[in-house]
C-alpha cells in the first residue's frame, strides 16, 4: 500500500478529528476520513464485538473503526493514555484482524516519545515518504485548531443555556466546523477563528447576572466525548446552567496541567492514583473554590482510578460544601435514568443556592 493510497481514521471524540485531519493532510500528506459522529450503531457495532467487562471507550473506539473501514478507511489510528487505553490499540487491532479486515494500525502507545528515530519508525507506518518538514510546520497550525475548538466550546458551553433563540449556539458552531475541515494553513485558520469568535459573542443572551455554575470531572474519554455521557453538558444547560470543564485536550496535551491539578489535589491525594484521578480531584478542588454549586463526575463503569478518586471527592465535597453527583457509563446506561438524576441534582443546587442568597 502506498501512502496516495492510505486514509487514515482516528476513533471519534469530540471534535478534535479536524484537528487530526489536518496534521494527516498537510502533514503526513495523506487522506483522513473524519469518522461519522457516533450514534447507538456505534456502540452497538462496538458491544458486539468486545469483551463483555471491558469499559465502555474501547468499546466506542472498536464501533468507531469499525465504521470507519466500511467508509473505506485503511489505516486505523490510536492514542494513548495513562490507563488501559494503552492497551486498546493492540487489542483493537488484533481483535479486527481476527475478523477478517486488513488495514495499517498508528497505535501512539507502542511510541517511544524520547526516540526521534522510533518516532519516525513508526510515522512511516502513515506514509513512507513522509517529510518531517512538512509534518513539523504542520504541527503548530494543528495545535492552534485544537485550542480554537476548546476555546469555543468553553464559551459555549457557559452561555449555551441562555441563548435566546434555540439553537444558535449550535448552527454557528456546526457552520464554523463545516469551513474548519478545509482550511489550508494557519493564514485561513486565524482568518476563520476571528470570524467566528465574533459571530459566537453576537448570539443574542438573555443571561442573569447571578447563574448557578457547575463543575464536571471525570476520565479522559467519558468526560470529552459527548455521546459517551448522553450529552449532559446540554441537559445542565436546559436548567440554565452554566458548565464548566477543565478537562480537554488544551489543557492536557499541548499545555500538560497534569502536574499542577496534582499540585492542587496533594493535600487529598498524596500519591499517584492513575489515569486522570489526580486530575478529577485538582479539578473539583478549583471549581469549588471558584463557587460551583455543584460538580458532576462522570466516568466509564470500571473505571478504576476514578473509582478510587470518589470517596476522596466526598472528602472534598464535605470540606468545601459542594455537593458532588457521581454517574457511571456503560453500554447499558438509562438515558432517562440519567436525566431523573439530573433533574434532582439541579433542584438541590437551586434550593441551596436559593437559600444562599
Amino acid at each position: 500500500m502506498t501512502h496516495k493510497e492510505i486514509v487514515a481514521c482516528f476513533p471519534h471524540m469530540a471534535n478534535y478529528a479536524y484537528a487530526f485531519k489536518y496534521i494527516c493532510e498537510q502533514g503526513f500528506e495523506v487522506k483522513y476520513l473524519i469518522p461519522p459522529p457516533i450514534t447507538r450503531r456505534t456502540l452497538e457495532l462496538g458491544s458486539r464485538t468486545s469483551p463483555d467487562y471491558v469499559c465502555s471507550p474501547f468499546k466506542y473506539c472498536m464501533g468507531c473503526y469499525l465504521e470507519a473501514l466500511e467508509l473505506g478507511a485503511n489505516c486505523l489510528m490510536q492514542i494513548y493514555g495513562g490507563c488501559r487505553l494503552n492497551y486498546y490499540g493492540e487489542l483493537n487491532a488484533r481483535i479486527l484482524r481476527d475478523m477478517g479486515y486488513e488495514f495499517e494500525f498508528f497505535d501512539m502507545a507502542a511510541v517511544n516519545w524520547r526516540s526521534p528515530k522510533d518516532i519516525y519508525e513508526h510515522f512511516k507506518i502513515i506514509n513512507p515518504d513522509l517529510s518531517m518538514v512538512k509534518i513539523a510546520k504542520a504541527v503548530p497550525v494543528t495545535f492552534k485548531i485544537i485550542e480554537v475548538l476548546d476555546e469555543f466550546e468553553d464559551f459555549i458551553r457557559h452561555n449555551i443555556g441562555f441563548e435566546v433563540h434555540d439553537g444558535d449556539f449550535d448552527a454557528t458552531y456546526h457552520e464554523f466546523l463545516s469551513k474548519l475541515e478545509n482550511i489550508a494553513d494557519g493564514k485561513e485558520l486565524k482568518a476563520l477563528s476571528q470570524e467566528y469568535r465574533k459571530k459566537l459573542h453576537a448570539v443574542p443572551l438573555n443571561k442573569p447576572a447571578k447563574t448557578i455554575k457547575v463543575g464536571m470531572v471525570g476520565d479522559y474519554y467519558t468526560v470529552q466525548e459527548p455521546f459517551s455521557n448522553y450529552f449532559m453538558e446540554k441537559e445542565l444547560a436546559k436548567f440554565g446552567m452554566e458548565v464548566y470543564r477543565q478537562m480537554n485536550f488544551t489543557n492536557s496535551i499541548i499545555h500538560n496541567q497534569g502536574r499542577k491539578k496534582e499540585k492542587i489535589a496533594k493535600r487529598y491525594a498524596k500519591y499517584a492514583l492513575g489515569a486522570t484521578a489526580n486530575s478529577t480531584i485538582g479539578e473539583a478542588i478549583t471549581f469549588a473554590k471558584e463557587g460551583c454549586a455543584g460538580i458532576i463526575q462522570v466516568k466509564s463503569f470500571g473505571c478504576m482510578p476514578e473509582i478510587d478518586a470518589m470517596p476522596i471527592l466526598q472528602n472534598v465535597s464535605r470540606d468545601y460544601g459542594v455537593p458532588i453527583l457521581h454517574f457511571s457509563f456503560d453500554s447499558q446506561t438509562s438515558e432517562t435514568g440519567v436525566r431523573t438524576r439530573l433533574e434532582a441534582f439541579y433542584d438541590m443546587v437551586e434550593a441551596r443556592n436559593g437559600r444562599k442568597a
